[in-house]
């Protein structure tokens, strides 16, 4: 076997970072008062949680950024949909209620927010399938108009492009019912990531559903000549990928924040293009992208932990992260392979 072979790549990568586990294993045996040690310490189950948080909205975009490009189509609009869902739940949420919203005020912005961000898929899937526009061009669009509107919204709603803090969504509890006995508690966002997560690989990997929709992205032909309508299941992918980011941009808002932020690059501040990274980096399982996402989240969560320990860490420097561990990524494990047909255009009966 060479050393260019990708599984050969895989296997030097992976024991690269079994040693680099046991170099901080190491750091923290013999050296317990450097500051490598003090890092080491920071991961507790307060952390994972933080990052957990940190990571639905990538994740989420990721998970619906699969499902339309194995379709066929090409969303880099996902930041634009994350955009809108967390500006509409906080917008519905904080005009239904006098003062205060009460939990089902808080779940009801949360399903319109859904609802708001599987429409703008709707729009751009009609733009993309049925009037055949470029996938990518449209994908900006729908970027930039979020990025306009929900801030403009904001102002004409509440007179500045940040909204008026609201509470978020009371955790979950998982445990023993009528004792005392706890395993695990989480905000509603997370568990509902790790659910979705493990139930769209089932559904890609386990169902004729997910067989259609790899056929729809590879040989969209092959599936038409069987009987199945390819553009009924890009729509499925594209509306998918609206779900998933609507679900992403709630969680975030009423999940975590509890606010709309609209200065700048809002409060999504580029997580949809995480996004696609992550999805990229985890070759189109939706289990590698959420690694991927998690990896992310936890470099972010890691940041936050050293400004407060007084390590000055600037967050531009964090950011790019993604985006270079992606390169890497691809230099020593190889190609991540697009679906075949992905961002091209199919009519029923064409040669």
């Amino acid at each position: 076997m060479s050393y260019a072979d990708p599984s050969q790549k895989r296997r030097w990568l992976g024991g690269i970072a079994v040693l680099a586990a046991l170099a901080l294993v190491a750091v923290e045996l013999f050296f317990p008062e450097s500051p490598v040690s003090e890092i080491v310490r920071i991961v507790d189950a307060n952390y994972v949680r933080s990052v957990l948080r940190l990571t639905v909205p990538i994740a989420f975009a990721a998970l619906g950024g699969i499902f339309a490009e194995k379709s066929g189509v090409i969303n880099i609009g996902l930041e634009g949909l994350l955009i809108i869902s967390a500006f509409t739940s906080i917008a519905v949420a904080g005009t239904i209620s006098s003062g205060s919203p009460t939990q089902l005020q808080l779940w009801l912005g949360f399903a319109v927010a859904v609802l708001a961000s599987v429409l703008f898929a709707l729009l751009f899937a009609v733009i993309c399938i049925e009037f055949k526009a470029d996938q990518i061009i449209a994908g900006l669009a729908v970027w930039l108009i979020a990025l306009g509107l929900a801030p403009f919204a904001s102002k004409v709603i509440w007179g500045q492009v940040n909204s008026p803090p609201v509470a978020t969504l009371n955790d979950w509890t998982f445990g023993i019912p009528f004792t005392d006995v706890t395993f695990f508690t989480a905000s509603p966002p997370v568990v509902m990531m790790l659910v979705a997560v493990p139930a769209g690989w089932y559904v890609l990997n386990r169902t004729a559903f997910g067989r259609w929709i790899e056929a729809s992205g590879e040989n969209p032909k092959a599936l038409d000549t069987v009987g199945v309508d390819v553009r009924k299941i890009r729509y499925s992918g594209v509306l998918l990928s609206g779900f998933f980011s609507g679900l992403g941009g709630a969680g975030l808002a009423l999940g975590r924040v509890g606010q709309f932020i609209g200065g700048g690059a809002t409060m999504v501040n580029g997580r949809g293009w995480i996004g696609i990274t992550a999805y990229l980096f985890g070759n189109y399982n939706p289990l590698g992208a959420f690694g991927a996402s998690f990896l992310f989240a936890s470099l972010d969560a890691l940041q936050i932990r050293l400004q407060q320990l007084g390590y000055n860490i600037p967050s531009e420097l964090i950011g790019i992260i993604p985006y270079v561990t992606v390169v890497v990524v691809l230099a020593f494990v190889g190609h991540t392979r697009i679906p075949d047909a992905a961002g091209d255009h199919y009519e029923s009966g064409e040669e």
